[in-house]
């Protein structure tokens, strides 16, 4: 039970005893550093049912709280604040009793709890993963992990851009130019094979685009004449025909690509529980448009075509099926979810983690999903997000100047060597040790870069300044947890079974903030799930750390000549550690246990 939990029914008899109200909320923040006390209580909202001043008023609720509530030790009033000075004895029972739990934070699934699905990733198969995907990727799987500790199932997923005329291009770029080369007699990753014949296509489109132009056409006549892209769409009719041909070379590549991404998703430590594939499920929707005309929730045009009015919300209309009787999008984006209930009937909610210029798009989706009478879709989220800029500027992807994921992660690894090697603190490890090590500070400095902001807001990353081992960086974090194992080892006395109580301790002010701190990681893990966003975790935890290192600055730890202040000291670092970790685990990121 939390502080306010505990305090909140013992105000509420506090007030009915001594002023005869009842009273349902009460409104609490955190004691300002230069008052005496733990938490506050705001006194301003009960002035509207209680007539007194709030001093008065604060000085009657602190005296009953003194008197009656163990918990609390003291009091004083600050204009219309009651600052409460909580009991040693309370955070020693509350330490005592998260010390060992190894699940501490983490909620229990409620049983007939429905599930929650997260879509993240859902690449196209033409090119390998980019920067924009590793903010994707890194915050769905995240999201994923926060509502699963918040107490929830989580299915993780993505959907599979396999088809379509972009696959296309890569593929008869290959046919034509490939001399059969293939990820084993080249040595190049899959996926990095399928893009190059990506960019081979653009480059020779260009050109034959210029040439057309030279010959007296239009920018937009070329465009539409050349004949390799002509080629590529009759590549896509046969796809669509089944041409046996062309369905084995698209299958071939395909597996090249999901054999590089697989290898990808290894390297940046994310995961999924299912996969959907474009070819499978494009089709799926064009049945629910004619449930949705049945429901007078579509209506069709002279043309055949299928549309919804969604002008009465503030949006447009927007056509759900061509007038050939093709699909677009948004009827298999439908059509998917839908499926995905189906494939997992105790799934209750869906987060969709897709970059925010398809905010519209998401909000048109779940109003049609609503209108269509889905009770699930009351708990549709787009976890939006911005772009992921680096200081030479934008990324593109058909010219070939994508920022790679894995040399991202690579060069990574590769700021973190150079960075240790230059503080030279290294001595004794062995070279496999020191890749690891590097390997585990690289990506918890991206991952930490990304994570720490808010999902919204747009990114401009910075390698180096992300492996900084100073300030809210994801080393700096590590290597205060790296620090505290290390006083784990010299710890040369049994330290973990003992449980104090204030006859034994009196708690250092540096101690008790500690505990505070540790205090709110469950409620952190809940408002994270409710919001989706990694960044409470993050900041969390680096609040947590310079809390820490304050404690490691003012108070001695395995100095003290005091055994029984030495045992608890090193009980509470071993504490902060395990939640370093979890919260990091939270966020996919690795601790080293020496820096």
């Amino acid at each position: 039970m939390s502080l306010i939990q505990t305090l909140t029914p013992e105000i509420q008899k506090a007030i009915q005893v001594v002023f005869d109200t009842a009273v349902e909320k009460i409104e609490f923040q955190a004691t300002r550093r230069e008052f005496e006390g733990d938490i506050t209580m705001v006194l301003f909202p009960l002035l509207k049912q209680i007539k007194s001043n709030p001093v008065e008023l604060g000085n009657k609720i602190g005296s009953y709280l003194v008197e009656n509530v163990e918990e609390v030790s003291g009091f004083n009033v600050v204009s219309g604040f009651l600052n409460i000075v909580i009991s040693d004895a309370y955070y020693l029972n509350f330490f005592n009793t998260i010390k060992e739990d190894k699940q501490f934070g983490f909620a229990a699934p409620t049983e007939g709890d429905k599930a929650v699905m997260v879509e993240y990733s859902s690449p196209n198969t033409n090119k390998p993963l980019h920067l924009g995907h590793v903010r994707n990727n890194l915050l769905g799987y995240s999201v994923a992990e926060i509502i699963k500790a918040s107490g929830k199932k989580v299915y993780k997923t993505q959907i599979i851009n396999d088809r379509g005329i972009h696959i296309c291009k890569s593929m008869l770029a290959w046919e034509k130019a490939g001399k059969n080369e293939t990820p084993e007699n080249t040595g190049l990753k899959g996926d990095k094979l399928v893009g190059n014949y990506y960019v081979a296509f653009d480059k020779e489109y260009k050109n034959q685009i210029n040439e057309l132009i030279a010959q007296g056409k239009t920018e937009e006549e070329a465009k539409k004449q050349a004949p390799i892209i002509l080629e590529a769409q009759q590549m896509l009719l046969d796809w669509e025909a089944g041409k046996p041909e062309v369905i084995d070379l698209w299958k071939k590549m395909n597996q090249w690509v999901y054999d590089g991404f697989a290898s990808t998703y290894k390297s940046m430590g994310v995961d999924f529980d299912s996969y959907y594939y474009e070819s499978n499920t494009y089709l799926l929707g064009k049945d629910v448009v004619q449930i949705g005309l049945e429901k007078g929730v579509f209506e069709k045009d002279p043309d055949g075509s299928v549309w919804i009015d969604l002008t009465d919300e503030g949006l447009d209309r927007k056509i759900v099926l061509r007038s050939d009787g093709t699909a677009v999008y948004m009827t298999q984006d439908i059509g998917t979810a839908i499926q995905r209930v189906k494939d997992f009937p105790d799934v209750g909610g869906m987060v969709y983690t897709v970059g925010n210029e398809q905010d519209y798009h998401f909000k048109v989706l779940f109003l049609i999903l609503k209108k269509l009478g889905f009770d699930w879709s009351e708990n549709l989220f787009h976890l939006s997000y911005g772009m992921v800029d680096l200081p030479s500027g934008k990324m593109k992807s058909r010219e070939g100047t994508v920022v790679d994921a894995d040399d991202l992660m690579n060069e990574m690894t590769e700021t973190a060597k150079n960075i240790s090697e230059e503080l030279g603190k290294l001595d004794g490890y062995s070279d496999e040790e020191k890749a690891r090590l590097y390997n585990t500070i690289g990506l918890g400095a991206l991952k930490y870069y990304i994570l720490k902001v808010d999902p919204k807001k747009r990114i401009l990353f910075n390698p180096e300044e992300s492996v900084d081992f100073q300030g809210n960086t994801g080393p700096f974090i590590q290597y205060t947890y790296a620090r505290i194992q290390s006083i784990i080892r010299k710890a040369d006395f049994e330290f973990n079974a003992v449980k104090f109580s204030t006859s034994e301790v009196t708690l250092h002010e540096k101690e008790k903030e500690l505990i505070k701190q540790l205090e709110l990681y469950p409620e952190i893990i809940q408002n994270a799930a409710q919001n989706h966003s990694p960044a409470l975790i993050a900041n969390y935890t680096y609040d947590l750390v310079k809390e820490y290192n304050s404690f490691y600055q003012m108070v001695p730890i395995l100095g003290t000549d005091n055994v029984t202040d030495k045992t608890f000291r090193v009980q509470l670092s071993q504490k902060v550690a395990d939640t370093i970790a979890s919260a990091f685990g939270l966020l996919g990121i690795s601790v080293p246990e020496r820096m």
